[in-house]
């Protein structure tokens, strides 16, 4: 018997599964389409949150569709305009564009000139002087106070006396005020660890060892607690939050493992930021950090969120939920290689709410204008995406595992709490805000990996919370560190809120308590 030819036609008796395998190639290739547009999609392609409106039949940059050749342009010239800039207040500003403000230590170097030597000197005075500036760097920014306290001997008594020596953050300890500010924006605002602060100390000269730096870290951050203690309270007394979360490596689980734990950041209406810590992203953890709470919650799509909400209403606690539209729209935007006409569509109009709250920016509206603003603009857009979404859900021929019908369900089951925002003007679009102030903990995940403990991701949490907010309100963290963990002690537990970011920066930020190191450093 013969075996048959790779290259025999179908019969009618193989013709069936030839077809099956017909069929399951073609999945299989639509399937690889897909994650290859993806990923172009990502390397190649245009921002995901912006839309070109003017052109709302845009075809995607790797569409499969042949487009038809262009006409060449006529050749142009474009002139570039110029207009230079006015020179900033408090700033110096020279030639080479180099700015720099008085608190940067300036070294004058006389540069000689031969004509004024010698035998024609006489010849020859000094009008003026020409200045050109360099910026510099020396390979240590550490100093070293060293205080001399006198030893007196009473010539009467023939006792011996030596008057204290200045009071110190962290007494024993080798650390000025300014190193354990120094320590935590590094660490925070940097992103450097500790290992690789050490480093730098080791190049620099200075040896010291890394356990005593995590000491010194650790009980700075221990000062500041109270200050966090009170920012976040001034966070739940606001009458919208934002919320979300994000994992941490945090603790040993194991040998070679870490136990995955996650920060809660919620922001308040009066741009502070808290950075909560749990070991978990349970549902309970969630009410735990919403303690107190009342007003209106803004939040993506995860579930424990509303599950939450529901909890403590039914404990008359009146608590509005607010969902993201950013998360809503991205929804879609994974739609559009299996729909791309129907995922552009919803695209479109969720651009369109964008427009209209750009419009709310660019006129700065107050609370009463906003809400009829959005009423006449808003209201008919959102109106309008949900019929479409009720219409499209109808159809039949989307499967469950399409893109489109996990988006059309995504936004249909939260429908209410995407219009909370048209009615509550101090209710933003999206949670945005949040986003960009929660970069912090990635960009430092990507530089110290993980915590070594969950004591140490919790004081994590308490710094960030201080420095995003100073941030926020445009304070120099380092400036507020200094003076925050000097004052911290003698000032009123009662009145601890007046020493968070946002009240430091009404009451002492015009005259802020200063370290020994810049009085050192202007002498010598």
């Amino acid at each position: 018997m013969t075996s048959p030819s790779p290259f025999t036609l179908p019969t009618p008796a193989n013709l069936p599964s030839a077809a099956v395998r017909m069929a399951e190639l073609e999945a299989e290739n639509h399937r690889l389409k897909r994650q290859l547009d993806w990923f172009k999609r990502q390397l190649f392609g245009r921002k995901s949150e912006k839309q070109l409106l003017s052109n709302p039949d845009q075809a995607s940059l790797f569409s499969r569709e042949d487009v038809e050749p262009q006409a060449p342009a006529q050749p142009s010239k474009v002139i570039a305009e110029h207009r230079r800039r006015t020179r900033r207040c408090g700033n110096e500003v020279n030639d080479t564009g180099l700015r720099f403000d008085e608190t940067v230590p300036q070294t004058v170097i006389d540069v000689p000139a031969p004509e004024l030597q010698g035998e024609q000197a006489a010849r020859f005075e000094v009008i003026g002087y020409k200045e050109s500036v360099r910026l510099a760097q020396q390979r240590s920014i550490y100093h070293v106070l060293i205080y001399r306290r006198p030893v007196l001997r009473d010539k009467h008594d023939l006792t011996l006396l030596t008057p204290p020596a200045p009071d110190n953050v962290l007494e024993g300890g080798y650390a000025d005020v300014s190193l354990l500010a120094g320590l935590m924006v590094d660490k925070a605002v940097y992103h450097l660890p500790l290992h690789r602060q050490h480093q730098r100390l080791l190049n620099s000269g200075i040896v010291l060892s890394r356990s005593t730096l995590l000491n010194y870290l650790s009980r700075g951050i221990a000062l500041l607690e109270p200050i966090y203690r009170a920012q976040w309270q001034s966070v739940l007394d606001s009458a919208v939050i934002a919320m979300d979360e994000v994992p941490m490596k945090a603790g040993r689980k194991g040998p070679g493992q870490m136990k995955q734990s996650y920060f809660w950041p919620i922001h308040g209406d009066r741009d502070e930021v808290v950075f909560t810590w749990s070991a978990s992203r349970g549902r309970q953890h969630a009410e735990q950090q919403l303690r107190g709470f009342t007003g209106t919650l803004l939040t993506d799509g995860y579930d424990a969120y509303s599950r939450v909400v529901s909890h403590l209403n039914s404990n008359e606690v009146r608590i509005t939920h607010a969902n993201c539209w950013a998360h809503s729209r991205r929804a879609f935007e994974r739609a559009l290689a299996m729909e791309p006409a129907l995922a552009q569509h919803a695209l479109n109009l969720i651009a369109r709410l964008y427009q209209v709250e750009a419009s709310i920016r660019a006129r700065a509206l107050p609370p009463d204008e906003i809400a009829a603003w959005r009423l006449k603009h808003s209201v008919p857009i959102v109106d309008a995406f949900f019929t479409w979404v009720s219409e499209q859900r109808q159809r039949p021929e989307l499967l469950p595992s399409n893109p489109l019908t996990k988006a059309l369900v995504y936004v249909h089951e939260r429908e209410a709490s995407l219009r909370v925002f048209l009615n509550n003007p101090r209710v933003a679009i999206d949670t945005n805000h949040l986003e960009r102030a929660l970069r912090v903990i990635p960009m430092g995940r990507k530089n110290h990996l993980f915590c070594w403990s969950e004591l140490g991701a919790e004081q994590l949490g308490m710094l960030q919370s201080l420095m995003v907010t100073c941030r926020l309100h445009g304070i120099n963290p380092y400036d507020y560190l200094v003076d925050v963990l000097q004052r911290v002690s003698r000032h009123p537990a009662r009145d601890v809120v007046a020493l968070t970011p946002r009240c430091w920066k009404a009451r002492f930020a015009a005259n802020p308590l200063l370290s020994d190191v810049m009085g050192a450093a202007a002498h010598g």
